[in-house]
């Protein structure tokens, strides 16, 4: 069992994080089975630009330094917070020192038989190298995906720190898997091994994923302590849930489009989101959101470089009532 020991102190410094870097590295250890299966339409999507990049670019050499468990750190150097961008991992990845890559690309162990990998990773340009892969699986593979992911996980992140206001950082911990568990002051991991591990007044690093399979850890510097966890909303953006049920009352009420957008609005949501997760055209979702806003059914807020929208207790009350 893992169990991290939290003080008073690790709570008030605890935040959350994106992590384009890191999902990236989740990605690519799935297509390469590594990592969980992504949905057949994904990977069918997917798999020829992965394998062109594998032979007309040095993917396979960040392919050798990933593991099903991990992958070194240079290349998923940890976020600042929620507005962490590929460009800003990209510079901080081409900035890494050679030695240290060196240093990282040894304890990682990688065993490239491939002479082509083994030039690359012995290569005094090898940050420039991998960094340049990274880049073009970057843009081939997430880039056009990345703003639905991101309002995903985006969406997370303000549900749970919704539930941390209403419940507290206990019941938001658990929330995360069903395998976490607050016990006398610390969270616990069952099926983790490695014993307890203190705070030590840093706080836990909590990052939202599509990618990861259930949850994840990072205990390593320069990394702090950090749980990944699968960001909510993803079973239904992979498609493995029902779409969201229309009550001919509420339609009826204020028509199928809008009342669509106030059963989706069950967590706070931008109208990027909505447009791709309800496939509706973003400038139609607009009109609508404003007509609902205008008859004090929603509100919005900003949210980092997002807006937001949620439902008033009128709105709350409208879809309640409509079964």
């Amino acid at each position: 069992m893992l169990r991290f020991e939290v003080s008073v102190e690790d709570l008030l410094r605890s935040r959350f994080a994106l992590s384009p870097a890191l999902d990236l590295c989740l990605l690519l250890r799935s297509l390469v089975g590594q990592g969980p299966a992504l949905p057949r339409a994904w990977a069918t999507r997917l798999m020829p630009a992965f394998e062109r990049l594998r032979r007309e670019t040095e993917l396979d050499a960040v392919l050798a330094l990933q593991t099903p468990q991990r992958g070194p750190n240079f290349v998923a150097p940890p976020p600042r917070g929620l507005t962490q961008t590929w460009a800003d991992d990209l510079a901080v990845i081409r900035a890494t020192p050679l030695e240290a890559a060196r240093h990282e690309i040894a304890a990682t162990g990688p065993s490239a038989r491939d002479p082509r990998v083994r030039a690359v990773l012995d290569s005094t340009d090898a940050v420039s190298w991998i960094a340049a892969a990274m880049d073009e699986a970057w843009q081939e593979l997430l880039a056009m995906d990345w703003p639905h992911l991101r309002a995903v996980c985006e969406r997370d992140v303000v549900h749970r720190v919704g539930v941390i206001g209403q419940h507290g950082w206990a019941t938001t911990i658990e929330s995360l898997h069903p395998g976490i568990a607050w016990r006398d002051g610390g969270i616990e991991l069952a099926s983790f091994r490695g014993g307890t591990v203190r705070l030590a007044g840093d706080g836990l690093l909590l990052i939202p994923s599509v990618f990861v399979g259930h949850i994840a850890t990072h205990l390593e510097d320069p990394w702090p302590k950090t749980l990944v966890y699968r960001a909510r909303g993803t079973a239904a953006l992979w498609g493995e849930q029902a779409t969201v049920p229309q009550p001919d009352a509420l339609t009826a009420l204020v028509g199928r489009a809008r009342a669509r957008l106030l059963l989706a609005l069950d967590a706070p949501a931008s109208t990027s989101h909505l447009a791709r997760s309800l496939a509706m055209a973003p400038g139609a979702v607009g009109d609508h959101l404003a007509i609902l806003r205008g008859a004090g059914l929603l509100v919005r807020a900003r949210s980092g470089r997002s807006v937001l929208y949620r439902r008033t207790p009128l709105g709350e009350a409208l879809v309640a009532g409509s079964g």
